[in-house]
Formats: C-alpha cells, structure tokens, sequence
C-alpha cells in the first residue's frame, strides 16, 4: 500500500495530476477540494494516497488531507458508490459540508452533487452516520498535516478509529475507548486498555 507520496507536480489537468518522484512519475486522481489546496506546477507537494485496484487497472488517488481520505474511504464502502462518485461528490462539497449534511439528514443538498439521487443521498446518510460521529480526524494545523500519534491529534478519536478498523462497531468502539480514557493517556494507551476491556 501506498500511504503518501512526496513529489514535484509535472502535470495538473483536474481531475488528473502527475507527481515526479525521484525520477518515477506516479499518475493521481484527486478532488477539487484537493487540486485548490495545490501548489503551480514544477512545485514540491506531499499527498496522502489511496490505491485502488481492479482487474484491468490499478488506479490511485491523492489527496492534501487525512479527513478527505478518511471520506473517500468511507465513500467507496456505501453500496453503489465506486471510487469515481466518491471523488465527485468530494469535488462537489468540502469534507466539513458533508458531514454536516450528514448529521442533519440534509438529502437535498446532497442531491446537488453529481451522479446522487434520492435513493443514494439516503443511503449515504444512513450508512455514513455511524462512521463519521465515530472518527472526528484534525486535518490540518496551521497549514501542517496532522499525523498519528502527534500531540496536537485528539487521542480519543485516534483509538476509536483504530478499533473501526480493526472490525468493532462505531458504537461499541465509542463505548470501549471511553471506559478506559483517562486524562493523558496518548492513544496507543487507550487502544491496549481498550482492546484489554474488550476480552475481559
């Protein structure tokens, strides 16, 4: 798997971009909300990735922040949406929008986005839900990409996340890594206490 790239942009033709690393050109998709955070061409960036692959073609995707990934990932698990509406519907609204149109059942706004009718906003909303109220991510500070384990990520939502992927349901990971949170603990703490919980 592929976690990030860090590279000199050589072509940026939305929704497409070709990043020069060392010598080897990496082909990416990204949303809009990604290609305006850009620097002009011939500049250095660093994009997070996602590597999707099929039977005729590996396809990544890039992206300036861990919450836009963390949607795009979670986008791509809701029935009938695949990897291109996922990057649409995150061209078409920023990853704050969403989740407030999430949280409110906001279905008409989400039919303003291309390729989403009613039938899919609703499902986006009912199987969007639980995955978003489950992981709260810090984007960015200052300009910064906050990462794992950073002093300035929230550690709480940091161990929910983890047990997410490690299969525990929203709810029952919330439950978990708030029976065990205590005031300092980092979150490689509240996981093993967590996971401890779990088992007893």
């Amino acid at each position: 798997m592929i976690g990030f790239l860090r590279g000199r942009i050589v072509i940026k033709q939305p929704p497409e971009l070709t990043l020069d690393v060392n010598g080897v050109g990496y082909q990416l998709e990204a949303s809009m909300n990604t290609f305006y955070q850009l620097p002009d061409a011939d500049e250095e960036v660093e994009l997070l990735t996602h590597l999707v692959v099929r039977a005729d073609a590996h396809a990544l995707y890039g992206f300036a922040t861990e919450d836009e990934r963390y949607l795009f990932r979670a986008l791509i698990r809701v029935n009938g949406v695949g990897a291109k509406m996922a990057l649409a519907i995150l061209s078409g609204i920023s990853a704050m929008e969403f989740r407030h149109c999430i949280e409110t059942g906001d279905d008409t706004r989400l039919m303003r986005l291309p390729g989403v009718g009613k039938k899919t906003a609703q499902r986006l909303i009912v199987e969007m839900r639980d995955r978003l109220d489950a992981r709260q991510t810090g984007t960015r500070v200052d300009g910064q990409r906050v990462e794992p384990g950073s002093s300035t990520a929230d550690p709480v939502s940091e161990a929910i996340g983890a047990l997410i992927s490690l299969g525990y349901r929203p709810q029952e990971a919330s439950r978990l890594v708030h029976g065990v949170a205590a005031d300092g603990s980092d979150s490689e703490t509240l996981i093993r206490a967590a996971l401890k919980a779990a088992l007893a």
